[in-house]
């Protein structure tokens, strides 16, 4: 079909003009959503335009709206802010600003919009799309668009994607840029730490969070907070009181510096607004604290995304495109989301429906509906707070009968967020009256050190003697790859000697290879006969039975921060691939998912394994993109290979083959991170997801409490494994695990669920497929 007044024809099949754009306030990873939106859009036939300038470009048009292409968003991923713009538009809250983004849209051949903001801008496209038809109407009743212009037109695709740095959204457990956000808070909070302590001080910190105290919450969960104050869940009404006790008793206890933490949205339980100079009054003139004010402001939206940020906002941006394509005229707006480990499409207008309840219900005082509305997590992780924060709560304990001595240990390799749990699980357990007890350095640590002297290594736990701990990396009490079955007869002779009631296991596939053992011995050992459960935690993230392991997320975010120098560098050079070489053992989750986060142009795994004709292909690709890159910005190239993916092609091998078949038209070089991928502070989501499992795990190991062994023994859940799994934590029980799940030749889970991811990653980086090219010099067909 002709171009009618310079409209652009339509495209083949079902193949659809989408235009994306950036809106309300900026939130790290909309660049992420932008890349994600415009390369898939590309690799499905479509056409993708970057709407500038947010719904003010929309009204505006002309180069406002612009047709972008492959090229246009190589290396955003790394980048903070949007790059494309936002604004805001009063013009679109008026029906004539609308009109005229509706005759912009039609002009330039647009017929699908993926939105990325905040509840404000996803209802106005909402309202944008119930006037749709109407619209059009009028423009051809005014003669700006004829009959014939509109004709294929008639019906307006919307996706939404939720970017806010305050997780302020209903129905999803986490927004683009809230955990970016989060990381700010945490790394400043960790930098107060250390001068509060060396002066004894108290710090009130006042945080983003208007109408939702989310950063406030995981604040205050990631850094120990001694007090935190949140719109949904407004403090007693003897607060004051309340405060200063809990304060002034941390301080008998010890402890040399206090932090509380204050949403911007803080209020009483009358509305009443709490602010940090009235809560450094109270400090000051009550305790007779050294105190003072942090406001941290726009230092919490700015920077780079995070690993997390990077990777939804990629996904998102994928689904949203497969939604455009699926969407029919019946079906309602959706909104892109995240249940725990799920992206998910929900209706947009229910989302933003449920998120403004939150704010009616918080000023009509309905303090536990906004809770409810918030969703279980949210209180869950509130919950998770108030139980191991406060160290006397003497209406938490249990009855004396229901008190069990609980063992602590971490078994395999050092993961950031260990630590984490083991605090929560101290906490949880003296606030329960049970009697926490850590054993040090492993299994062989039990057998060979627990009765030195004058220090074993199985002691009694105090609540000071972790409160430092949430956000310390490695092992405070050290891990070992060792295993029971090195001396199970004196593994069971310590249990009986210290009277373990039950065991708490943090550790990796070596984790979960002890505690197998330790179920199959209880026949002839009865000791082990207690309830045992583990909270994974490697960064391989290879343990059944969960697809989710404590400390996978920080090894992400150094190897992304690593990885984001050496792409500098290679850029610089502009005609430059560095191979990186990543942990991850037999898994490829680090290597794939970190692919995914700095736009890879490979990734080598163990699951697929290397092979010289992908090599080729791989090689032909790199020649024909530093052939076409012009002089471009932002063109090095990056190839991850997990340090398994192959005996013979290492990673030193495959940067000399790329080097040897470049002839002198780009250069290769290899980098191995090595253990930086383990150390380093724990990022905020392991942190915060270490205690809530940790709480959860030791409620588990509480259900066996006043059992016998042989009761204990019968129950298949007596020996579990936490987990994330698609949109739930569930426990599964050891021993189906061990026989269904459990690759134990490569030590991973036989049904990985990010192998899917792999497409993903090939697609975003133009990476060929085998099917079109070559097989012998790999050239495309």
């Amino acid at each position: 079909m002709a171009e009618l007044s310079g409209i652009p024809g339509p495209l083949p099949a079902k193949n659809r003009r989408i235009g994306v754009m950036t809106s309300g306030g900026d939130a790290p990873g909309m660049n992420g959503v932008v890349r994600a939106v415009v390369r898939m859009s590309i690799s499905e036939g479509c056409e993708a335009y970057g709407i500038y300038e947010g719904y003010d470009g929309l009204v505006k048009g002309g180069d406002k709206i612009k047709q972008m292409f492959w090229g246009d968003v190589r290396g955003w991923l790394s980048e903070g802010g949007t790059l494309i713009g936002t604004a805001r538009c009063k013009e679109f809250t008026q029906r004539s600003g609308r009109l005229r983004a509706a005759k912009n849209m039609v002009q330039k051949g647009i017929d699908a919009l993926i939105i990325c903001g905040g509840d404000g801008s996803l209802t106005g496209a909402d309202i944008f799309r119930a006037e749709w038809p109407g619209l059009l109407d009028e423009l051809v009743q005014t003669r700006e668009l004829s009959v014939e212009e509109v004709e294929r037109f008639k019906v307006l695709n919307i996706v939404g994607l939720v970017g806010s740095i305050d997780n302020d959204m209903s129905s999803t457990d986490a927004t683009i840029g809230c955990y970016s956000s989060l990381g700010r808070i945490c790394q400043a909070v960790d930098f107060i730490d250390s001068t509060a302590f060396s002066h004894q001080r108290a710090f009130v910190i006042e945080v983003m969070g208007r109408h939702c105290g989310w950063l406030a919450l995981m604040a205050g969960v990631s850094t120990g907070a001694d007090f935190i104050f949140i719109p949904e869940k407004p403090p007693a009404r003897d607060w004051e009181d309340q405060m200063c006790r809990i304060i002034g008793k941390h301080r008998q206890l010890g402890k040399r510096k206090t932090i509380v933490i204050v949403a911007e949205g803080a209020h009483d339980l009358e509305l009443n607004k709490i602010s940090p100079d009235r809560v450094k009054d109270l400090l000051s003139n009550r305790l007779h604290l050294d105190t003072r004010i942090t406001t941290l402001g726009h230092v919490q939206r700015g920077g780079n995304a995070c690993a997390y940020d990077r990777m939804l906002s990629t996904l998102q941006g994928v689904e949203a495109v497969g939604a455009v394509l699926d969407a029919s005229p019946t079906k309602p707006i959706p909104v892109i989301c995240v249940i725990e480990n799920k992206i998910v499409r929900k209706p947009l207008m229910d989302a933003v429906r449920l998120t403004q309840e939150v704010a009616k219900a918080i000023g009509s005082k309905e303090f536990d509906r906004a809770m409810d509305l918030r969703g279980a997590e949210f209180g869950e992780y509130y919950n998770a707070y108030m139980t191991t924060t406060a160290t006397d709560q003497p209406d938490l304990h249990l009855p004396k009968n229901k008190h069990m001595r609980v063992a602590i240990i971490h078994v395999g390799a050092p993961a950031g967020g260990m630590n984490s749990a083991t605090r929560a699980a101290v906490a949880y357990c003296l606030a329960r009256g049970h009697t926490p007890i850590a054993i040090h350095n492993g299994f062989p640590g039990l057998c060979r050190h627990h009765g030195d002297k004058p220090l074993g290594s199985v002691r009694e736990v105090s609540w000071l003697d972790v409160e430092g701990w949430i956000s310390k990396g490695g092992s405070e009490i050290g891990t070992n790859r060792g295993l029971p079955s090195e001396d199970l007869e004196k593994t069971a002779e310590c249990f009986n000697l210290y009277k373990f009631d039950a065991l708490f296991v943090v550790g990796g596939f070596e984790a979960f290879t002890a505690v197998s053992e330790l179920r199959k011995a209880r026949k002839e050992f009865p000791a082990f006969k207690i309830p045992i459960v583990i909270l994974p935690a490697t960064i391989s993230n290879n343990v059944p039975g969960t697809e989710y392991s404590i400390g996978s997320d920080t090894c992400l975010n150094a190897l992304v921060d690593y990885c984001d120098a050496i792409k500098q560098s290679a850029s610089s050079s502009r005609r430059r691939v560095f191979v990186v070489e990543t942990q991850g053992g037999r898994s490829g989750y680090i290597a794939t998912i970190a692919g995914l986060s700095i736009g890879a142009t490979a990734v080598y795994t163990p699951e697929e394994g290397i092979n010289i004709k992908m090599l080729a292909r791989d090689i032909e690709h790199l020649r024909q993109s530093f052939a076409k890159d012009q002089g471009q910005s932002r063109a090095g190239k990056l190839i991850l290979r997990n340090e398994h993916a192959s005996k013979t092609y290492t990673t030193e091998i495959i940067a000399d083959m790329i080097r040897e078949e470049a002839n002198g038209r780009f250069e290769s070089r290899f980098a191995v991170p090595g253990h930086v991928q383990q150390g380093g502070t724990p990022s905020p989501m392991d942190r915060v997801r270490a205690v809530r499992l940790a709480v959860k795990c030791v409620q588990l190991l509480e259900d066996f409490a006043g059992k016998s062994k042989d009761e204990i023994a019968e129950d298949e859940m007596s020996v579990a494994v936490i987990g994330i799994k698609g949109a739930s934590v569930v426990f599964g029980p050891m021993e189906r695990l061990e026989k269904e799940e459990t690759d134990w030749k490569d030590r991973r889970p036989k049904k990985e669920y990010w192998l899917k991811l792999k497409a993903v990653v090939d697609t975003l980086s133009g990476r060929p497929k085998e099917s079109d090219c070559c097989e012998t010099c790999g050239k495309a067909k």
